[in-house]
């Protein structure tokens, strides 16, 4: 991960569900309500970045200020979807990023069943994408809703298995160069 790495980025400032835990009197703000305090029990959407650092004091034993929530791009709604059929799943309406916003989410939580639903999932997707970016055809009649509901790991992949198919049709002579 570089510093100036888009995708990380945006995953940084996908929205996460935080419940606050203590009473913070003036940040308000983060409700839309300037100068006001924001009470014990409070759930707001915060950016990844600014939750993790938020809820970091439990990690060194002191009182944690917030309490991070699984986004409902993870949620058993979700995680149920990819055990059915992980074809038929939007990843990108759910987070353009999504598997990085998984690796990040957690990397704070211990759901070793998640990380084995995500996993089967990227596999059984992998083969779904390398067999559209082999056969063209496929990608632009049935499969085009597929394609269109890639995050950007699986739009990179698409990407790397269209040209190493495509390179290795000029390099048998079956196509014409470029």
């Amino acid at each position: 991960m570089s510093y100036y790495d888009v995708d990380s980025i945006l995953t940084d400032a996908q929205k996460l569900p935080c419940t606050f835990e203590l009473d913070v009197p003036g940040l308000g703000i983060l409700e839309g309500n300037p100068g006001e305090s924001i009470k014990a029990g409070t759930r707001i959407d915060l950016p990844l970045w600014l939750g993790e650092m938020l809820s970091i004091g439990a990690r060194l034993g002191t009182s944690r200020l917030v309490t991070l929530d699984i986004p409902s791009a993870l949620s058993e709604r979700v995680m149920n979807a990819f055990q059915a059929d992980p074809r038929t799943v939007d990843l990108r309406s759910l987070a353009p990023n999504y598997y990085r916003l998984s690796e990040r989410v957690l990397e704070l939580f211990e759901e070793e069943e998640m990380i084995d639903i995500l996993s089967n999932t990227f596999k059984k997707r992998a083969a779904e994408i390398a067999d559209h970016a082999h056969n063209p055809k496929g990608a632009l009649g049935d499969g085009a809703e597929f394609l269109q509901g890639l995050d950007e790991t699986e739009r990179q992949l698409f990407r790397v298995a269209h040209d190493s198919a495509k390179e290795t049709r000029i390099w048998a002579g079956e196509a014409k160069k470029r």
